[in-house]
């Protein structure tokens, strides 16, 4: 919600992202006359949905996962109207697609686990005990263990090369943004733990729903949108319109690039990019909410969102979104959907692209050693949240925000 409260607050939060959102609810809650200021016309940062000719359009291909602890401490899932993914994912070959699912969910796939008929036995057991590993034990021993990246991980859990390139390397690139699987091994086991223990989703209005909710439950007066700021002051912030807003504490929770910008010598990691593309088919060209993923490469992955939830779409209509590394170049968009044929063995001819978006920095670069969580301190009343500060997932940005806000009140004594 926007109003036009302007009494000064004591405590500036800058970006109205996950991380900025769940800081300035916590200090709001603790008695602080908080201001968060966006840059834009709404709040979520990179976590957003736009609307156009009845299609949902996120910016990026984006899922939602309800066993992070923050998402189940801060919002109502029934408010989201989530819609499931299949619990599993789709690997076209030269022989046909391959179905691989959890067995306990998908009962009807156990048969693609068979030994020898997709994995070898061997890889099979391999990827029980670590599934089981990261499963049962208390989140603090995933967490504590010997970072490397997540190859070196799959390899020392005795997964077969084969099994890597064939099947968790395109998933995992997905996830990561990166195909060399060099993300944090901890990192790793910890998605895995939380695919593994919770639903992937997508709320009926889209991703931004999200944020939206968050959003809601701020006081009248704290969220003001497109208000950029431009600098840090040693009384406040500098705003685009020349103003200056005066607040003892700052809270910067924007992208890493903006957060360095306001905090010189604030140290950010490399960001991914991703650029996804959006097609509508008149009919649908796989008729199940189910990842499919690219071991050629040519794509990351890809998916019809309208066998997820209707809502994405015009009636009669199926939208398809498909995710390439890099920002989007030219002639990008016919080489996906030349993929895309061969992908979902159907003619893509009457197929019509609705929409590009390219996120720059969608994900920190969690190489190892990557610290699960760090201190938002900077400076003497000066303070940064963010998932480049944490993890590069909805529960880090939240964790952020949430470590932020408690930072704060300490360091003021409340």
């Amino acid at each position: 919600m926007t109003a036009h409260h302007r009494d000064r607050p004591d405590t500036v939060v800058v970006g109205a992202g996950l991380a900025g959102l769940a800081c300035a609810l916590d200090l709001g809650r603790a008695g602080r006359r908080v201001a968060l200021l966006e840059a834009s016309d709404a709040v979520g940062g990179r976590m957003r949905t736009d609307r156009r000719d009845g299609f949902l359009l996120d910016r990026g291909f984006q899922v939602f996962n309800t066993s992070y602890p923050q998402v189940r401490r801060r919002l109502d899932l029934r408010r989201l109207r989530l819609r499931p993914f299949t619990p599993g994912l789709v690997v076209p070959t030269p022989t046909g697609p391959v179905r691989l699912a959890d067995p306990t969910r998908r009962p009807r796939w156990a048969g693609s686990l068979l030994p020898g008929r997709v994995l070898p036995a061997r890889d099979l057991a391999a990827l029980a005990a670590l599934s089981a590993r990261d499963t049962l034990l208390p989140a603090g021993y995933v967490k504590g263990r010997p970072d490397g990246s997540t190859a070196a991980a799959l390899s020392r859990a005795g997964v077969s090369s084969v099994t890597v390139d064939r099947i968790l390397r395109p998933f995992l690139s997905g996830v990561f943004l990166e195909d060399r699987l060099e993300t944090s091994a901890r990192f790793f086991h910890l998605v895995w733990r939380s695919m593994i223990r919770g639903t992937l989703c997508l709320p009926a209005d889209g991703i931004g729903a999200v944020p939206a909710q968050l959003a809601q439950d701020l006081p009248d007066g704290v969220l003001r949108l497109e208000t950029p700021v431009t600098g840090i002051t040693p009384s406040g912030v500098l705003l685009a319109d020349g103003g200056e807003l005066p607040a003892a504490t700052v809270v910067v929770a924007t992208d890493a690039t903006a957060a360095a910008r306001l905090l010189p010598g604030l140290p950010v990691p490399d960001g991914r990019t991703v650029t996804t593309y959006y097609h509508a088919a008149p009919r649908t060209p796989l008729a199940e909410p189910t990842l499919v993923v690219d071991d050629t490469g040519g794509v990351l992955n890809s998916c019809v969102l309208t066998e997820v939830t209707r809502t994405y779409a015009p009636p009669g209509t199926a939208l398809v979104s498909t995710s390439v590394l890099g920002p989007d170049r030219p002639g990008g968009g016919g080489t996906v959907l030349r993929r895309l044929a061969e992908l979902y063995a159907t003619d893509t001819g009457d197929w019509q692209q609705v929409g590009v978006r390219t996120v720059e920095g969608a994900l920190p670069a969690m190489q190892p050693p990557w610290p699960l969580s760090r201190t938002t301190r900077f400076a003497p009343g000066r303070y940064v949240c963010g998932d480049h500060r944490a993890t590069g997932s909805v529960q880090g940005a939240l964790a952020s925000g949430t470590r932020a806000a408690r930072e704060v009140l300490a360091d003021l004594g409340g």
